[in-house]
């Protein structure tokens, strides 16, 4: 006899390097979260190429968790392609981007699903930030630079909680350094995007990945990149076609 399971309704993306001492605590209250919805979730872990236990706490973790997917990089390649990768085994029509540090407060995910009501991607907007003063001023800095560029106007574009409806995903433009701009690449085609204030929290284990050249040095060729993409992105829509009713 087959056995099949449901298809998720949500699917949690995970990208982690290296955050064997937070995963355990952020698939609980991920679980959590999912007890107090009628959705059901899949949670999607991609680990990668973690240097540390990540890959056996994830393994202890599958054991207890059905709904958790865990899959690993053969190699690191960063959040973008863990992003990627993500997506490309998520199941759901509903995609939850968030990180593995426990900053980002699962608990925040409603208020996404919410905003998907109303628009096709909906992002989290740290209100209250709670990282170092010389993080904020870097990310500050270079999401003024971001929206001069792009003629946006998001408040927050390094904030990992994101929830996208699936078709979003399949259209967008894959590159090293997309993170950043997911809200540009959906609306090159067409598509709406809505920001939610979400709460966040102070890094209490593990270490920051970032710092001046991956938060300000990189970026700008991406920016650049991006930049072109707008310009260069075709949008057209052919006209309805007439039907012509011969006597």
């Amino acid at each position: 006899m087959i056995v099949r399971t449901p298809m998720p309704d949500v699917s949690v993306v995970v990208p982690a390097h290296n955050e064997a001492t937070n995963l355990p605590t952020l698939i609980a209250e991920i679980a959590q979260v999912e007890h107090e919805l009628p959705q059901r979730f899949e949670i999607v872990i991609i680990d990668d190429f973690s240097s540390d236990e990540t890959s056996s706490v994830l393994e202890k973790l599958a054991a207890n968790y059905p709904s958790l997917t865990v899959r690993r990089m053969q190699r690191q390649s960063g959040q973008s392609a863990a992003l990627s990768a993500g997506f490309d085994v998520a199941q759901a029509e509903i995609v939850v981007t968030m990180d593995a540090d426990l900053q980002n407060d699962p608990s925040d995910i409603p208020k996404l699903l919410a905003g998907l009501e109303e628009a096709d991607v909906a992002i989290g907007w740290r209100r209250d930030r709670k990282d170092p003063v010389s993080k904020k001023v870097i990310s500050k800095v270079a999401n003024a630079i971001r929206n001069w560029m792009t003629g946006e106007c998001v408040r927050d574009t390094g904030c990992g909680l994101k929830a996208f409806k699936a078709k979003c995903l399949a259209k967008i433009h894959r590159f090293d350094g997309m993170h950043r701009f997911f809200p540009t690449l959906v609306k090159m085609h067409g598509y709406s995007v809505v920001e939610v204030p979400v709460n966040h929290r102070p890094r209490t284990r593990g270490r920051t990945h970032y710092n001046i050249f991956n938060r300000s040095l990189r970026p700008m060729a991406d920016l650049l990149a991006v930049r072109w993409l707008q310009k260069r992105t075709l949008r057209y829509a052919l006209q309805e076609e007439k039907v012509v009713v011969s006597a």
